[in-house]
């Protein structure tokens, strides 16, 4: 596993993120926060921190209830501490968690909000979440082409995020997935994948020899595309194996042994 951050143009950086070789598994956790200034910033800690420490315990269970309950948890707590008119009452934080069994090969995966899970295996990549905001329902019903989307001025605005009023429903895997050697995470908030096509993500991972390369490699090239209003971007790189290694012995297998010299 690997991390990379920067607060862009922005004079304070709102994501936060933890990852670790938990007693439960190795997680990672990212959490973009929001309301400003020092509350983002408080609202993602919060929520990475809250969720770290249950996947840390050792009572917790590898099960999807068991994540989607982390993720209960971080809600409670922003509304814990959401206090009077000061802008923290408003404070709330998107998340998204990959959890792995290395025993059983698995993994479990949620979110809430629009940081973003990807998967790359053997050279496709898969997105694994769906963000809950107003353009992505809006190109679900078919109102926008993606393409459409990517411009539009009410792209930031989430359904659903932790510390809004009332309840969350996280969306969690119903089931754990079994795990392939070779597999690649990605999890990263908007200010990063905001800036690439699917592609272009796993084409800067067929370039990496290690995760923080390819973190490095994608890191610069959000810089380069980055406009005045940069926001913070944070990603985990998460490998299973070597990617690059499995994808050329794939490869290598669909040739006929007999005609190898």
């Amino acid at each position: 596993m690997a991390t990379a951050t920067h607060p862009g143009a922005r004079p304070y950086n709102e994501d936060d993120q933890r990852h670790a070789l938990g007693p439960n598994g190795p997680f990672a956790v990212l959490a973009d926060g929001a309301g400003g200034h020092a509350d983002g910033a408080q609202a993602s800690h919060r929520t990475v921190t809250c969720m770290a420490r249950a996947l840390s315990d050792p009572a917790t269970t590898f099960t999807p209830a068991a994540l989607s309950q982390a993720i209960r948890d971080a809600h409670a707590e922003l509304h814990l501490h959401q206090t009077g008119t000061h802008a923290a009452a408003s404070m709330h934080s998107t998340a998204v968690a990959l959890w792995i069994d290395r025993a059983e090969q698995h993994a479990l995966w949620a979110h809430v909000g629009d940081s973003r899970l990807y998967r790359f295996r053997h050279g496709r990549s898969d997105l694994l979440t769906v963000d809950d905001s107003v353009v992505q329902r809006m190109v679900q019903a078919g109102l926008l082409s993606v393409e459409q989307s990517r411009n539009h001025p009410q792209k930031n605005h989430l359904l659903a995020a932790l510390g809004i009023e009332g309840d969350v429903e996280p969306h969690t895997v119903a089931r754990a997935v079994h795990l392939l050697e070779g597999d690649a995470f990605l999890l990263c908030s908007d200010g990063w994948w905001d800036h690439f096509e699917p592609q272009e993500l796993g084409d800067a991972l067929s370039r990496a020899l290690t995760p923080e390369e390819w973190l490095a490699d994608m890191q610069a090239q959000v810089l380069s595309r980055a406009g005045p209003q940069q926001d913070n971007f944070t990603a985990i790189a998460v490998w299973v194996g070597n990617p690059g290694e499995m994808t050329i012995a794939r490869f290598e297998d669909t040739v006929p042994r007999g005609g190898r010299r």
